[in-house]
């Protein structure tokens, strides 16, 4: 199993707006700070705009910040809605299926599961548990700077 490279960049946004909620942070100065690109990263905050966990104010002075305080933000709610709805085989979508064994096949349901499991598993944890500790925030703050 692996995540989308779009969920990546969405946890990476929001931890940096984390560890920067004194200000507003502008999308260039995140792109810079993990050395990747800002179109990416245009659809990640439009993403997180539209879902309410982040706000963006536009104009001279605006930027984007956290809509919420971090302990407040669930890490499995963000990769579930960043990850959306298709789905996670073939088998399981709406389109027609080739697959031939799928009348006796009993794998989907595990594999439903096993997805289940892990949004569940991530929501334990919060924004607050990646950031909120001050040696690792100042630490995760120096990081990003040096880019």
């Amino acid at each position: 199993m692996k995540l989308t490279t779009f969920s990546d960049y969405t946890l990476r946004v929001l931890m940096y707006l984390a560890v920067e909620r004194e200000r507003l942070a502008t999308i260039p100065e995140i792109a810079n700070a993990y050395g990747i690109s800002q179109n990416h990263l245009m659809k990640v905050v439009h993403h997180l705009a539209r879902t309410g966990v982040i706000e963006s104010l536009r104009g001279k002075g605006g930027g984007i910040r956290l809509r919420h305080a971090p302990s407040e933000i669930r890490l499995g709610q963000v990769v579930s809605a960043s990850e959306g709805n298709s789905a996670i085989v073939e088998c399981l979508s709406d389109e027609p299926c080739g697959c031939k064994i799928r009348p006796a096949c009993r794998l989907a349901p595990i594999l439903v599961r096993a997805f289940e499991s892990l949004y569940q598993t991530l929501d334990e944890y919060s924004l607050a548990d990646l950031v909120d500790k001050p040696d690792q925030s100042n630490q995760l703050r120096l990081l990003l700077k040096q880019a």
